[in-house]
């Protein structure tokens, strides 16, 4: 599977371990051991096949297996001697956030350092916070949280980024402090990031790129960066897409606002307009797509920016012919006496004609007669006369090139 790759290309890249889980093991078709050896196709070698990667069979489904796979995450902790001290201020990693509609910001961090407790202040990414309540992966509301716990905590003032770094500081004042000059390094580096001079702004201007404009509103941050980040591989030198706004919660009427103004499809995943968005959606005529599936949102996307771009012109040569002789055909029009020398030529057919291999016209054979007869088409070896249209610029010795073109949509 795609993920699984990418999974072990992460890890290899981060130099860390790898345990592998061989997840569906309660199906009847289960067969771990091809697995195992799939694996050697990325250099992964589990220990039963002389490597040193940990492996175990669970199905999540039926829960068998998980703690043998608890177990051997253990023992690769042990062996690495991993540690943390519970006695300092927490530190901790965003995890996924999202907004709640009953609870408002939420985020689950993974505590790396120290001990978080409910009523402790602390800054996470641009926002600061103080711990109103934390529940564990049960359910369970907690007081407190030490190292390698992942928690949902509550009390945040806005909602962080995946990866993001929890802190606890001293007061909500120093608290207010970070966060007030993170934002401000933030706001400066989208501020360079733009054009700063006239001949940039210009530049950027007359570029040939074609901008597929999108806003995008999803249930919580992951799913939101996986989007961004997938929409934007998808752009390409001809095409990019432009996200003007993206956000965890419900679709709003600011969102409609901004999306009718720049007629730009208003992308919602697993989340709704709420009252007042829907009419005015509506009213705006603003196309809101609703998606559950990442990969079904990637896909239409791209069929629409596909249909942004020119058809892809294909040249197919079928013919050349040389042109023996040239004739009077009535008042002001020409008529070439043609040898066949390779292919066909057909009544239609697009032609370039050449002299000493540079292109003299672009033209269209418009009739073609063998003898006294009307054809459509003459093969390789004979001879016939034809009438070019719109051009009467014809010599003895010219040559003509005949080709067929099929215009295809594009894909990215």
């Amino acid at each position: 599977m795609p993920q699984t790759i990418e999974a072990i290309n992460h890890t290899k890249a981060a130099g860390v371990p790898m345990i592998v889980a061989i997840n569906k093991c309660d199906k009847p078709e289960a067969n771990p051991q091809k697995v195992r050896e799939r694996l050697l196709e990325h250099e992964v070698i589990v220990e039963d096949m002389g490597g040193d990667t940990q492996d175990v069979e669970v199905s999540a489904l039926k829960r068998t297996g998980l703690d043998d796979l608890i177990e051997k995450i253990m023992l690769q902790a042990e062996v690495m001697e991993l540690k943390a001290n519970p006695d300092r201020a927490a530190e901790g990693t965003v995890i996924e956030a999202k907004l709640d509609r009953g609870r408002g910001p939420v985020a689950t961090i993974l505590v790396k350092r120290g001990t978080l407790k409910v009523g402790d202040v602390f800054v996470v990414g641009e926002h600061p916070g103080k711990v109103r309540a934390m529940v564990n992966d049960k359910g369970q509301n907690i007081k407190e949280a030490g190292p390698s716990m992942p928690v949902e905590v509550l009390g945040l003032a806005g909602v962080p980024l995946a990866g993001d770094l929890l802190s606890v500081v001293e007061s909500e004042a120093r608290a207010r402090e970070v966060a007030a000059y993170r934002q401000e390094v933030a706001t400066k580096k989208r501020t360079t990031a733009a054009p700063t001079n006239f001949e940039n702004m210009f530049s950027a201007i007359s570029s040939a790129t074609i901008e597929y404009p999108v806003v995008v509103k999803a249930d919580v941050q992951g799913s939101l960066e996986a989007i961004i980040s997938s929409l934007n591989r998808a752009s390409t030198d001809e095409i990019k897409v432009r996200v003007l706004h993206a956000g965890v919660g419900a679709i709003t009427e600011s969102d409609v606002t901004l999306a009718a103004a720049s007629r730009a499809p208003l992308i919602g995943f697993n989340v709704r307009p709420n009252a007042k968005a829907r009419p005015l959606a509506e009213r705006d005529k603003v196309s809101l797509r609703y998606y559950d599936v990442i990969y079904d949102l990637l896909e239409e996307v791209k069929g629409e920016m596909a249909g942004q771009l020119a058809p892809e012109r294909i040249e197919t040569i079928v013919g050349r012919a040389e042109v023996k002789e040239v004739f009077p055909a009535g008042k002001k029009d020409k008529a070439a006496g043609l040898l066949v020398i390779d292919g066909f030529i057909r009544k239609g057919v697009n032609a370039r004609l050449t002299r000493d291999d540079v292109i003299v016209s672009r033209t269209v054979i418009a009739s073609l007669r063998r003898f006294k007869d009307d054809v459509s088409e003459i093969r390789a070896g004979l001879e016939c006369g034809a009438m070019l249209q719109d051009t009467n610029d014809i010599k003895a010795g010219d040559m003509l090139e005949l080709f067929e073109v099929e215009e295809r949509a594009r894909t990215l």
